[in-house]
């Protein structure tokens, strides 16, 4: 007696893909700088810059443990990435060709500035 492998007679997958992974949804991600789980990690030179990176991470809600270390160079690189993200550039609209021109003359889009 032959046996044949059941790759000839099954079609699909034998172990179901989950859904969850199917639809994107990240499972494996970080947690977030500045909460409680994930404080951010900060080192100051004086007690004075201390001050002011605390009141900085009281004025954004965020959490963290501020060292104070003459000997090293200051390490606010996670902070000062959280405070300057990047933000989106915008443009207005275009009119299209028909709608009426934004100078105010009353003429066609594309007949006056386009």
């Amino acid at each position: 007696m032959v046996l044949m492998s059941d790759k000839f007679f099954f079609k699909g997958r034998k172990t179901p893909k989950p859904k969850h992974e199917s639809y994107g949804y990240n499972t494996k991600r970080a947690a977030k700088l500045g909460t409680e789980v994930n404080p951010l990690m900060l080192s100051v030179q004086t007690e004075d810059r201390r001050v002011e990176i605390i009141k900085l991470l009281e004025d954004n809600q965020l959490l963290g443990q501020v060292t104070i270390d003459a000997t090293t160079e200051e390490n606010i690189i996670d902070l000062m990435g959280i405070l300057n993200k990047p933000v989106t550039t915008r443009f207005e609209k275009q009119p299209n060709r028909n709608d009426p021109c934004t100078c105010g003359s009353g003429k066609k889009y594309k007949k006056c500035c386009g």
